[in-house]
Order: structure tokens, then C-alpha cells, then sequence
């Protein structure tokens, strides 16, 4: 098949080079000319783990370009995956902006029969929207569909090879046929479904796991309070076979470019039809105001931030991905300046002033562990990279006091102890 892949962000190029693998011709196509010539050359703008090989791979086998004309892409190709931003509005709703100019781009250049499918995040409705701007200005019949991802950065490529699911969201059996013709390969359930369905899919998936994550750290406020450890209680509530051991992640709440986003845009999509007081916008100011009720807390353990020296460990939002999105370093360094702490900082990959454009003289990013600690009065763990997790603490322990904050529970709080430093858990007493 000839597939078109419209925007070269995170789900975009990943798609594009996973579909390329399978033996499909595919174009990628986006208007940044910067962006499509650094793809030509193997470049991806972000880490993602395989991935710029799989590039390379398939461009050298020619199943693979990328160009910023429609009209070279959009002529050739029996199915146009709408794979562009939707960025959160002012009002938390999801902007259409770039999906709905993409449609306007691609509609002169139709060829009969194609489908054009949104891979991108979007409520309810968007598709009918998209479908009559494109019949202002096509007079071919085509054909739309929803086919929402379920990609974890840092496991991308192999989430697309190995997808627990297929889901496509249609209309017509002809839709269905082909779309099921591109994916039997994966050997995967298929599921199909209404458009509407399948968008309400992939905010159902993202805002159930970011539910869970809520309500274990609602479990861990109350352990802090009455000398339960939230990790046992994980252990005890996880044999149940309704709930299972799975996706508890007590800590800073939940972040990077999804489950925030999808979050608010799902309870925002819900006052819109009238359901404001429901779960989804409970979850979204819950997670919002966490870090900041946490460090309140944190700061009443050391007597207060000012003039401390403080390490952070982890900056992006979590392990084996640079992306800082909505990470928990982007609010917790601006808090501890703010307090009057300086920061020395490490991560692997993430980088804190090149994606905050920030500079603090109270903030320096170090090359490992070692170097951000030494000297600290408090270590804030804020994600579980291996080279963090794995360091040996104890044996960097020095002769002043000294506090770990362990956001992730991943540290031993009886070694840690043991070697003397104080050890603050999330709902670990």
C-alpha cells in the first residue's frame, strides 16, 4: 500500500517507519522544511529507543521519504494518516487547529477511494468536521476513519510492531477491509467499532491508567498519615485478580505529552455536554496541585529549602525518553529557587535549559549522580532511571545531615537509613 503520514512528531515518524518496515511505500509529510530535512538524513528531533535505525533502514530501502508538498503526497497515496499536534487550548479543550488545516491542504490533491484516517487525539465529532471541510474542496470520493495509537514513549517502535490492539473507528465495510488488510500482519485482535468509539478509546485508555496513578497517591496520602506502607498495601490489594499488581505508580502524579493532556481535554470535552462535576475533572485538579502539596510537606522535613543544596535526579518525565513534557523537574527546580535553594542536577538523556529555555544561576546540570550530590543537604529521586536507582547512596553518605526524597519509592528505605541519611517515601513512613 501507499500510505501518507501527516506531521513527523513522536507518533507520526514512528508510524511512518514501523509501516515502511512491513513493506509499505510511505511518505511522510510535514511543512517544517528543517524538520523533513534532518529526517531525510536519519535524524529524529527526539530519543526514541530503535527508532532513528528503523529510519535509516527504511529509506535506504526506499520504502520510505519524506517531502513537504501535498501534492506529491497526498496523489499518490491510498490511505492519509492525520498524525499532527492537538495542543490543549486556553480553555483545556483540544485544538483542531492543525488537523483541520491538514484537511484544507490535502483535499485538492484526493485520489478516488482513499481514506483519510486521524491518528491524532481528538473528541468525539472531529472527524464529520474534517470530512465536510474536505468535501468544500474535493469532489472524489473518499472515505474517513479513526485510528487512535496506544504508543508509550520509550517503547514506541515496539508498541507498533507488538500492539495488544487494533482499533479502527468507521463507517464503511470498505474502510474496514483495507485498514484490516494494513494491520493483519500484526497479528493482533482487531477491533472495530463506531469514529466516535474509537476517540472516546484513546481518552478512555489514557485517563483510566492516569485514575489509577490518582487514586494510589490519594492511598499513599493516607498511609503518610497513618504509618501503613503504601507499598504493601500494593502488594496485598494486587493478588486480587480484579485489580492485579499493574500500573501503580505512587509518586509526583502522572506527566509527560498524554495523559495530561488527554485528561484535561476528556474532562473539558465532558462540561461541553454538560457533565462538569464528574471524575475526569476531579483527577485533572487533583494531579495539578500534587507537587506543589508534596514539596509543602517536604520542606517541613528539612526546615525549610533556603539556602540548601539540593540535587535533583531525573528530569525527564520518565525513564528511557528526553521528553520533559509536563515533567515533575519542570515544577519542582522553579520551586526550590523560588524558596532560595541552588540545584544541581542530573539526567541521562533530558536536558532542563534547553527545553525550559530557562537559566537560573541557582540551577546546574551535571554529567552523573555523583557530581550533582556531592555537597547536597537534600537529594530529591525524581524518576527511576537505572543509573539513579542503581547508585550506591550509602556509600556517598557525608557527615552532616543529609535527606533523600525518594518520589518513586524505588530505594531501600532501610539501607538508606542504615547509612545514615534521613529517607522521605511517598506514603512510606
Amino acid at each position: 500500500m501507499t500510505i501518507t503520514i501527516i506531521g513527523t512528531g513522536f507518533v507520526g515518524v514512528v508510524s511512518a517507519a514501523v509501516y515502511a518496515s512491513l513493506g509499505n511505500r510511505v511518505i511522510g509529510l510535514d511543512i517544517d522544511q528543517n524538520k523533513i530535512n534532518k529526517l531525510k538524513k536519519g535524524q529524529v528531533p527526539f530519543f526514541e529507543a530503535d527508532l532513528e535505525e528503523l529510519l535509516i533502514e527504511q529509506q535506504k530501502a526506499k520504502r520510505l521519504t519524506f517531502t513537504t508538498s501535498y501534492q506529491e503526497a497526498i496523489s499518490q497515496s491510498e490511505i492519509i494518516v492525520i498524525a499532527v499536534g492537538t495542543p490543549s487550548a486556553p480553555d483545556e479543550t483540544a485544538d483542531l487547529r492543525y488537523v483541520m488545516k491538514s484537511a484544507e491542504s490535502l483535499a485538492p490533491y484526493l485520489q478516488k477511494d482513499a481514506i483519510v484516517a486521524i491518528k491524532s487525539t481528538v473528541p468525539p465529532g472531529t472527524l464529520e468536521k474534517l470530512i465536510k471541510k474536505i468535501k468544500k474542496q474535493s469532489k472524489v470520493k473518499f472515505y474517513g476513519a479513526s485510528l487512535p495509537e496506544f504508543l508509550r514513549e520509550g517503547s514506541a517502535v515496539y508498541d507498533t510492531l507488538h500492539p495488544d490492539r487494533i482499533v479502527i473507528g468507521a463507517q464503511d465495510d470498505f474502510v474496514f477491509k483495507k485498514l484490516d488488510q494494513l494491520y493483519e500482519v500484526f497479528k493482533a485482535p482487531i477491533v472495530h467499532c463506531s469514529v466516535a468509539s474509537a476517540q472516546m478509546a484513546k481518552y478512555t485508555a489514557n485517563t483510566y491508567l492516569a485514575t489509577r496513578i490518582t487514586f494510589i497517591n490519594e492511598i499513599a496520602n493516607l498511609c503518610q498519615k497513618n504509618g501503613a506502607d503504601i507499598e504493601e498495601v500494593i502488594n496485598a490489594i494486587g493478588l486480587d485478580q480484579r485489580i492485579g499488581q499493574h500500573y501503580w505508580y505512587p509518586g509526583l502524579g502522572y506527566g509527560g505529552s498524554c495523559f495530561p493532556k488527554d485528561v484535561k481535554e476528556l474532562a473539558a470535552y465532558s462540561r461541553t455536554v454538560g457533565e462538569e462535576g464528574n471524575l475526569m475533572n476531579k483527577i485533572n485538579e487533583i494531579n495539578k496541585q500534587r507537587i506543589f502539596d508534596l514539596l509543602i510537606d517536604f520542606e517541613k522535613k528539612v526546615n525549610g529549602f533556603a539556602d540548601k543544596k539540593i540535587a535533583v535526579l531525573g528530569l525527564s518525565f520518565k525513564p528511557n525518553t528526553d521528553d520533559m513534557r509536563e515533567a515533575p523537574s519542570t515544577k519542582v527546580i522553579p520551586y526550590l529557587i523560588s524558596k532560595g535553594a541552588s540545584i544541581k542536577s542530573y539526567d541521562p538523556m533530558a536536558n532542563y535549559e534547553e527545553f525550559t529555555n530557562e537559566k537560573h544561576k541557582e540551577h546546574q546540570q551535571v554529567a552523573n549522580v555523583k557530581q550533582a550530590i556531592k555537597g547536597a543537604d537534600a537529594i530529591f529521586l525524581l524518576v527511576e532511571w537505572p543509573k539513579i536507582v542503581n547508585f550506591p547512596f550509602p556509600e556517598f553518605k557525608e557527615k552532616r545531615p543529609q535527606t533523600i526524597f525518594d518520589c518513586r519509592n524505588q530505594l531501600d528505605p532501610d539501607e538508606i537509613k542504615k547509612a545514615g541519611y534521613q529517607y522521605v517515601g511517598i506514603g512510606r513512613s
